[in-house]
């Protein structure tokens, strides 16, 4: 019988030890050696302990991958997966208007390991083949981009990728597997901060990969050498939080869209950035792509910066934090957080100006939430 996600999120794995419906914390980091193979030791660095394995079962059915391992963070997943897919001398294509992070470990990291890249504008699919090289081994994409929203055409992606023999990649953090299948749709592999939606909790931080058997493999030997690994504690959190998963992401989706749609008739607001307004500019391709649009967006006002943060300063519900995902409203100012260390003039070419707010809807009441925003704005 066929099951749902939501079904094999709750069944997938319990029950194995004692008949035990919740998985029981395994807080080893090493086991007693059965005189097999070293490799097939289990010991908390080599991410093969019954916490680890249940856990990576879990993600990989989120997109139907053949396999799936857990790391420490988001990060450590982005990192370890190129590292391990690109060598010194090699090219790479990485869509633009990246979130900070990646951005900056391309820029610096990459860069000094001698791997050479080029940002595509994933609107203009045209100019993506002109820019493939002979040593071009990837193609890495985020799924909705951070924090302007922006999606590109994903099946133009993976074409491309599959003519010209390129490893394609996505981080599907913000859309997130309820709303696109990745590895199903196509991607080589998939990647997410677990941080946010699939735990959903603020509590943990932690990143997964999922892909086919082989190359998850090969991305382990090189996780396992960085030592990014989770801990069990964290994997039992995090296997928690994806019981919930499918019916956080289902109100997040419809209550982000409210509030979008409320901001963009707002005449206080001059531009909301939300894949599922029609006036976005991705919003064909990601109404074709996505069943939903995520709980994620970002806006400006018709406002200066003072009266931008005194906007942001008159909310009562949303709490002024970074992060995403979790189950309550978060605001931030990604000029002054989350991309702070680009420098102003990229930061401008990349479409984030001082007054751009990114919203991160949670799974407070919508009522409450649009009559809170309506409020601070009315006050500026």
């Amino acid at each position: 019988m066929k099951h749902s996600v939501q079904t094999k999120l709750i069944q997938t794995g319990t029950r194995q030890f004692n008949q035990s419906i919740i998985n029981p914390i395994f807080q080893s980091a090493i086991y007693e050696y059965d005189g097999n193979s070293y490799g097939k030791l289990k010991y908390s660095r080599f991410n093969n302990t019954p916490n680890h394995i249940t856990l990576s079962r879990k993600l990989a059915l989120l997109e139907n991958a053949e396999a799936a391992i857990v790391t420490a963070s988001g990060m450590s997943a982005i990192s370890t997966t190129l590292f391990s897919i690109l060598k010194a001398g090699d090219h790479i294509l990485i869509s633009d208007g990246l979130y900070g992070g990646t951005y900056y470990f391309v820029l610096e990291d990459l860069s000094r390991f001698n791997v050479q890249f080029d940002f595509v504008n994933l609107n203009e699919p045209g100019t993506w083949r002109e820019k493939i090289r002979p040593n071009t081994r990837a193609f890495y994409v985020e799924g909705i981009a951070n924090p302007l929203s922006g999606v590109g055409d994903l099946e133009e992606v993976v074409r491309l990728s599959r003519a010209f023999g390129l490893i394609s990649v996505i981080d599907n953090t913000i859309p997130t597997p309820y709303n696109f299948k990745a590895v199903e749709f196509g991607f080589d592999l998939s990647l997410h901060s677990c941080t946010k939606y699939l735990n959903g909790h603020s509590d943990i931080v932690a990143g997964a990969i999922l892909g086919s058997a082989s190359l998850v493999e090969k991305i382990s030997h090189t996780l396992l050498h960085f030592g990014g690994t989770l801990d069990p504690h964290t994997c039992f959190l995090l296997e928690r939080g994806l019981k919930t998963f499918p019916l956080r992401m289902k109100y997040q989706n419809e209550s982000a869209l409210r509030i979008a749609n409320f901001l963009h008739n707002h005449p206080k607001v001059r531009v909301v950035h939300f894949p599922g307004l029609e006036s976005h500019p991705g919003h064909k391709l990601a109404k074709n792509l996505f069943s939903g649009f995520s709980g994620f967006m970002s806006f400006e006002l018709h406002a200066d910066l003072y009266q931008t943060k005194q906007f942001i300063s008159n909310l009562t519900i949303p709490i002024e934090s970074v992060s995403l995902g979790g189950p309550e409203t978060l605001i931030i100012q990604p000029a002054a957080t989350t991309h702070s260390l680009v420098e102003p003039v990229t930061r401008m070419k990349m479409g984030i100006s001082d007054t751009l707010i990114r919203l991160s809807v949670g799974l407070e009441d919508t009522n409450d939430l649009i009559d809170d925003i309506s409020s601070a704005l009315e006050q500026i």
